[in-house]
């Protein structure tokens, strides 16, 4: 596949001021040539050059398109190949016309994530950094975009090698007293092993530590907003999006499915659910928004309940708190403008004082003691500071905690003097597991799977 010339459209589809059609590959300067017309022939432009000219019809020399055309030779690329880069005016028809030309040449349609795929075997980015490439371009919050800008310029990468490194001195250690036995002092072998064990078990225990905060920051927090119809959960929704996402009446029921929107709190991104009001009900249609609300709350990171504080506490209100107990969840005492009828020691039977937040969404008072409290439950205040590494890939994270593990099995190993050789075994597996995070040791069917997951033309 390599041998083959690509091209893609790497902007968005649809309307805009330019749209870039990116073509790479062995024969990318060749034969995009015979297309373009300027005062200098494309196959004698120097690299890193930008050209005024003309997409043609090359059968009868009709001007199919007014461009930009950017030339970069590899392996000074993006993708390590010679690539062309088409600036054409966004639209429809403009890029349709100037793909197709393309294509009757010896050019073929690039699949999802193919560009990508040939810089990481081109050896110019790693797997890791491949697959921050998705995060960067998926960001919801800068904070989110910073994390996946220091992955995609090798922070975690770096890490893992200086990991690895230490492993493949301990093999080499093992292999040799595995060769020559006679010169092997047991007791000191296994305490070496302990060593080195322990200390690439410390870097990544440091690397996990800020696994459940860089997942949050890539995925999102998914956030259920539940309580009973008309508290004000449809008003909180549209008040945290500060638009009106949500239709919010006097009615009680008018919302029947769960509606999703994100939005970024103090730099952290949240997947908002409006749910239903949950209660019993004989309407079909709002029966189902209930069903569907019940299963949104139960496979949330985060429940807001939100509480009319100018009712006394419902039945249904108080089994939805049993169910909460225990669960990240924040209770929101909304209309406070209104005259307090709720019993709020009620509530402290089933929350501390911290996750009770006063509010009126009418009168936008309190939302920043939300923002507040939602930062704290999570992060405890405040984000780290932009020094540290962040593991947010759930891919990562498991290889991670197996090579953890792996490691502690080597450990205790050596520490009841197993044969150095059944020792190996685990320290070769953790690194080969740290290393399938880079790519080293990473099956093709896994390539395969990652880059599917990318977008056409990037």
């Amino acid at each position: 596949m390599l041998s083959d010339t690509i091209a893609a459209v790497s902007t968005a589809l649809g309307e805009g001021g330019i749209a870039i059609i990116r073509v790479s590959g062995p024969k990318a300067i060749s034969e995009v040539a015979p297309l373009f017309r300027s005062t200098t022939p494309l196959t004698e432009v120097a690299s890193h050059t930008v050209h005024y000219g003309h997409i043609i019809n090359p059968v009868d020399g009709e001007r199919m398109e007014e461009v930009l055309v950017t030339v970069m030779k590899g392996p000074r690329s993006f993708t390590t190949e010679d690539v062309v880069e088409i600036s054409a005016h966004g639209g429809v028809i403009s890029v349709r016309r100037v793909m197709d030309l393309l294509l009757q040449q010896d050019i073929r349609l690039a699949e999802p994530g193919e560009f990508t795929k040939r810089a990481f075997l081109g050896g110019r980015i790693d797997l890791s950094q491949a697959e921050a490439v998705i995060d960067l371009i998926r960001s919801k919050s800068d904070r989110a975009f910073s994390v996946a800008l220091k992955q995609v310029s090798g922070s975690l990468s770096e890490r893992i090698k200086s990991l690895r490194h230490t492993l493949i001195e301990t093999l080499a250690h093992i292999e040799v007293n595995i060769d020559y036995p006679e010169h092997d002092v047991e007791e000191f072998t296994a305490e070496f092993i302990k060593a080195k064990s322990s200390e690439v078990m410390e870097g990544i225990n440091k690397l996990l530590k800020t696994a459940n905060e860089g997942k949050i920051l890539r995925e999102g927090i998914t956030t259920a907003i539940v309580g009973r119809p008309n508290v004000g959960k449809s008003s909180l929704l549209n008040a945290l999006a500060r638009d009106n996402k949500a239709i919010v009446t006097d009615i009680p029921g008018t919302t029947r499915d769960v509606i999703e929107e994100y939005v970024t709190i103090n730099n952290i991104p949240l997947k908002l659910l409006d749910t239903a009001g949950i209660r019993e009900t004989m309407d079909v249609v709002e029966k189902i928004g209930v069903e569907r609300s019940k299963a949104a709350f139960s496979d949330a990171d985060l429940i807001l309940l939100v509480l009319n504080a100018n009712e006394e506490l419902h039945e249904d209100e108080l089994a939805l708190m049993e169910q909460i107990h225990g669960r990240q969840a924040l209770v929101i005492m909304n209309k406070m403008d209104l005259p307090p009828r709720l019993d709020k020691a009620k509530l402290l039977t089933f929350f501390d004082e911290s996750s009770i937040v006063p509010m009126s969404v009418l009168e936008e008072e309190g939302l920043d003691k939300l923002e507040e409290a939602i930062s704290e439950l999570f992060f405890g205040g405040k984000l780290e500071s932009g020094d540290l590494t962040y593991v947010s890939n759930v891919r990562h994270i498991a290889l991670l905690k197996k090579a953890y593990k792996s490691l502690q099995d080597a450990y205790e190993a050596a520490d009841m003097l197993v044969p150095i050789d059944m020792i190996q075994i685990d320290v070769r597996l953790a690194w080969e597991q740290l290393g399938e995070i880079i790519g080293d040791t990473a099956a093709d069917s896994l390539l395969d799977q990652i880059f599917s997951q990318f977008c056409l033309g990037k």
